[in-house]
């Protein structure tokens, strides 16, 4: 996991670095985003600071099914999909700026 993310570069436990286009966090069934708290990327509640699922502290990061991400549907596999489709089409366009 990485530690630190500046810029398009994360940093790693090891403490080299790597260039990066864009990251995608599996969290599983549950959502324990913890270990984004140190990068500024949770609210004070310990939720993702995002708007549909694309993060607003840190371009190229996203995430997909959340509770809500944008519907009720969003953490079920019923709505996934849609949320991650939309997710993909921002992704590729913030890298299509970049």
């Amino acid at each position: 996991m990485f530690v630190g993310v500046s810029g398009t570069k994360v940093t790693w436990a090891d403490g080299s670095t790597e260039e990066v286009d864009a990251i995608v966090l599996a969290t599983g069934y549950r959502p324990d985003l913890g270990y984004l708290a140190p990068l500024g990327a949770l609210d004070a509640s310990g939720h993702p600071r995002h708007r549909e699922g694309v993060s607003l502290t840190h371009p190229g990061l996203a995430y997909v099914g959340l509770e809500w991400q944008r519907t009720l549907s969003s953490n079920s596999l019923r709505g996934v999909g849609r949320d991650a489709a939309r997710v993909a089409r921002r992704i590729a366009a913030h890298l299509s700026r970049t």
